[in-house]
């Protein structure tokens, strides 16, 4: 049997066994193969078996000869198969244990004016959204969802730093010390123990000063902008504004609710305040201390001008995610400790500990605390205890301070390793947002489609974000890169091979 590139051509079967070859694998049928391009064949249809899940990440592909007993063609076409596979980073091999797939490619982005279709009919009874990029929740949620070799996706801490001997010398503290009456059900403001210890990192790391009575314990801040939407929108708010750029899934939780998010354009100053007023919305989200994805902080003049509009009668909702981990520049206080009846501050233990905890605070306003509280008593009757009391303990005793101090020095090194990756592998890149935060924002003077870019990468193993998902409007291409949760080795290799698809793609 002769073989080209293009894979075997002799599928001939002997005059004994004429019967259709084919395997059980996959349910591969060879009688769907063209003449003269097994291999392209064969690549083509391991692909899509990842890509829609019958080859699931973890799964392990049949050893070549096997495979290619029972589709009666010669080992190298399956060979040749698999490499291809392998140089495009979706599964590799593992000795003994065989080959097997690692990550699995993005799903194929509509063109523009086409949105992803949700399996659902046109109209959902919600206002729709404003345009925005050619990408509807479906492509995000499934780029989140999709595992990958090197995830540089924004959002995520060092996870492998998690204080494990801390957390669990204070979770022995407080089991110890507790009555049988404290295992039943809890106020669904939270612990009081807890939101005692947040009014107090509040003001002692945000300049809040702020009662425990006033702190709402939430699932993360992501149940606190669905509290928040909830109550706005039975007391007749329609529209919330949201940076442009700026996050896609703080979007979506808002429109989930029915909310419309006008954009509101974010230079390098922060959010324009004139903008916002004009858009008639009388809510606003805002990121601040470190604005996603830009990094720009609110400078001053936009602080007063902001307090002139909430004067006005406008409510800012502050997601405060990350203003903990700043390097190259002071510390910004929270909007909320300039007005506590204008502001509705949320942060979390996400990016401080791990999102596993699914811990965070919400402070609103006095005239919806509340409809807040009897919105959390409705949707889960309240936090878990026990973790509360557990922060409640790092928090007092310093242990979540020496924790941010030793990972402070760790992601500013990633962050370091990041900048330099990138002025090595992307060359004419600018880089944003670098004196603080998680991600590094890169844009491109080059046109080009930078959702592309990364399914290009992520063919290749390399998980980031491209900058037009969390656009309303058109703009220069780019790029949000987490660097806090990998390794400096890892780093270096995924923006090789970003540095790579974007050559190719050019």
């Amino acid at each position: 049997m002769s073989r080209s590139k293009g894979g075997s051509t002799d599928r001939s079967t002997t005059g004994a066994d004429r019967s259709t070859p084919g395997a059980d694998f996959l349910q591969l049928d060879l009688t769907d193969a063209p003449v003269g391009g097994l291999a392209d064949w064969l690549t083509r249809q391991l692909r899509q078996a990842v890509l829609d899940g019958r080859l699931p990440v973890g799964g392990r592909l049949p050893p070549t000869r096997a495979l290619a007993a029972e589709l009666r063609v010669s080992r190298g076409v399956v060979t040749e198969a698999y490499q291809r596979l392998t140089e495009d980073g979706q599964v590799v091999g593992r000795g003994r244990a065989g080959t097997v797939v690692v990550t699995a490619p993005i799903p194929a982005v509509p063109p523009p004016g086409r949105p992803a279709s949700s399996g659902r009919p046109a109209s959902s009874g919600r206002p729709a959204s404003p345009p925005g990029p050619p990408t509807g929740a479906v492509d995000f949620e499934a780029l989140r969802a999709l595992p990958a070799r090197i995830d540089l996706s924004p959002g995520v801490p060092d996870l492998a730093a998690f204080p494990r001997t801390a957390w669990l010398r204070a979770e022995r503290s407080v089991l110890g010390g507790l009555s049988p009456a404290d295992f039943g059900y809890g106020d669904p403001r939270g612990a009081p123990v807890f939101r005692a210890a947040v009014a107090a990192w509040l003001a002692r790391n945000r300049g809040i000063r702020a009662d425990p009575d006033e702190v709402v314990v939430v699932a993360g801040v992501a149940q606190a902008f669905a509290l928040l939407a909830r109550v706005l929108r039975d007391g007749g708010v329609t529209d919330v504004a949201v940076e442009d750029p700026g996050s896609l899934g703080a979007r979506q939780q808002l429109a989930n609710w029915g909310l419309a998010t006008p954009p509101v354009p974010v230079d390098a100053h922060g959010v324009r305040v004139d903008d916002l007023a004009a858009t008639g919305a009388p809510a606003v989200l805002l990121t601040p201390a470190h604005q996603f994805p830009t990094g720009v902080v609110l400078d001053g003049r936009r602080r007063r001008e902001l307090m002139r509009w909430v004067d006005v009668g406008g409510l800012v909702i502050e997601d405060d995610y990350d203003a903990e981990h700043r390097y190259d520049r002071p510390p910004v206080p929270a909007l909320r400790s300039l007005r506590a009846d204008g502001v509705a501050y949320a942060g979390s233990v996400s990016k401080l500990l791990a999102p596993a905890l699914r811990t965070g605070w919400l402070l609103p306003p006095a005239r919806y605390r509340d409809a807040v509280v009897a919105a959390k008593r409705a949707a889960d009757l309240g936090n878990a205890v026990l973790p509360q009391l557990v922060l409640a303990n790092l928090m007092g005793n310093g242990d979540l301070e020496r924790h941010l101090r030793l990972v402070r020095r760790r992601h500013r090194e990633r962050r370091d390793a990041t900048i330099g990756a990138v002025r090595r592998h992307l060359p004419g890149a600018r880089v944003h947002g670098a004196a603080a935060g998680l991600h590094l924002m890169v844009t491109f003077g080059t046109p080009f489609a930078d959702v592309d870019l990364v399914t290009a990468a992520l063919a290749r193993g390399v998980k980031a974000h491209p900058l037009s998902w969390h656009r309303h409007r058109p703009g220069d291409p780019g790029l949000v890169l987490g660097y806090a949760a990998a390794t400096a080795g890892d780093i270096a290799e995924g923006v090789a091979v970003l540095g790579e698809s974007l050559r190719d793609l050019l």
